[in-house]
């Protein structure tokens, strides 16, 4: 935890200090990144959770335990959302352009409006979900922490019917995934695809809650990979389950290309010139043709040819490697989608150590939220698949 608050005030005071009397529009736009990518994380890595609930998937009882920990940033994510209001004369270029009529849609209060309702949405349908997942992991497996004692004492004087908390948490679990859809799609489309406001693409939406898919299950096999290969915990993840989240991972690294593609190729067919700007400067031009390259190989070239093979999937290590690859290829696919709306004119690509260092502030955010979690529910990383046999029976 020392770690995580140590890059948490390193990052955020150099933010501050960038912000006040250095480069003010820079720090605003990483903190625009890093607020996309990190939240994407928490988000795709929860609906893992949601999910398996929702299909009655029984493999994924350990990893579901671990990705409803991430659920513990979406407080963070809101906060850091409201904060993002500050620095709107930085991270909306559309403010000072000519919007030809759209004003009615991209105007400040309506947008900040709109997505915090969304936000607000999803989160609360993601922990209410979580809230009737720890009924039951507490129930089934005691509780030693603050918060888990305090909710088991709660539940014990005040006995809820099980049969109905279960059907309530499978709602909360499917109105999780439609949330998912519709609110990363807004996100996408008003935080990213709005820098440049007189493009759009109707793919534009799916393709960014794809992307936090395939992020959250990333991030959801390092955090799996960590825990079970440390000997300070009894979280163990079997072989099969091992290669199971890694056939989803190399799916959605398939989907996540094949939304790329499909929105490519539209465009690249109709060639009309509003549309073909866009996706030229990103991929072609210098100097971003150089990033576009490095996102394509490192998020779908190398991690499509290396997970071909059935072993790599069931190897912790090897998978935290290419997971953490994928992952940094995402990041600089974000600045990708922005940059150029930011930086008209540049010459190389204006990505240094401003960026890394916020960067670094929202990773150790993230990772205290995760570690805080746990310490309130360590009875998480014991016995999942148990614990998740039992629900499904309550539940059917």
């Amino acid at each position: 935890m020392k770690i995580a608050y140590a890059l948490i005030a390193a990052g955020f005071l150099i933010f501050i200090v960038v912000a006040l009397v250095g480069n003010p529009a820079r720090a605003w736009q990483a903190y625009l990144l890093n607020f996309l990518f990190f939240s994407a994380i928490a988000q795709g890595a929860v609906l893992f959770s949601a999910l398996m609930h929702t299909v009655k998937a029984r493999w994924s009882g350990p990893l579901s335990d671990v990705a409803e920990s991430f659920a513990a940033f979406f407080p963070v994510s809101l906060i850091l959302f409201v904060i993002l209001f500050l620095g709107q004369q930085h991270v909306f270029p559309w403010l000072h352009e000519d919007l030809h009529g759209k004003e009615v849609w991209l105007n400040v209060p309506f947008m900040f409006g709109r997505d915090l309702f969304g936000l607000c949405l999803l989160y609360g349908f993601g922990l209410a979900f979580l809230y009737h997942r720890l009924y039951f992991t507490l129930k089934d497996r005691g509780a030693s922490g603050p918060f888990g004692s305090w909710l088991l004492a709660r539940w014990d004087q005040h006995p809820p019917d099980e049969a109905r908390l279960a059907s309530r948490m499978t709602v909360f679990g499917i109105l999780y995934l439609l949330a998912f859809a519709l609110v990363l799609s807004l996100v996408g489309y008003d935080l990213v695809m709005a820098t440049d406001p007189h493009w759009y693409s109707t793919l534009f939406g799916a393709y960014t809650f794809v992307k936090a898919i395939f992020i959250g299950f990333g991030a959801l096999i390092v955090l799996s990979s960590l825990l079970h290969l440390s000997d300070r915990n009894g979280y163990h993840v079997e072989e099969n389950q091992f290669h199971d989240i890694g056939k989803l991972f190399f799916a959605f690294c398939l989907v996540w290309a094949d939304f790329f593609y499909a929105q490519f190729v539209v465009i690249w067919y109709g060639n009309i010139p509003e549309e073909t700007a866009y996706v030229i400067e990103r991929t072609m031009a210098a100097p971003w043709n150089v990033l576009a390259w490095t996102v394509f190989i490192g998020c779908f070239l190398a991690p499509f040819l290396i997970l071909l093979n059935r072993r790599i999937k069931t190897r912790p290590k090897a998978m935290t490697v290419i997971c953490l690859a994928v992952m940094t290829g995402i990041w600089l696919e974000h600045y990708l989608l922005l940059g150029p709306a930011f930086h008209h004119d540049a010459q190389s690509i204006p990505l240094g150590w401003v960026e890394a260092a916020v960067g670094i502030g929202f990773l150790g955010l993230l990772a205290a939220a995760v570690i805080s979690y746990f310490q309130q529910f360590p009875e998480l990383l014991h016995g999942g698949d148990v614990n998740r046999l039992k629900v499904e029976t309550i539940h059917n």
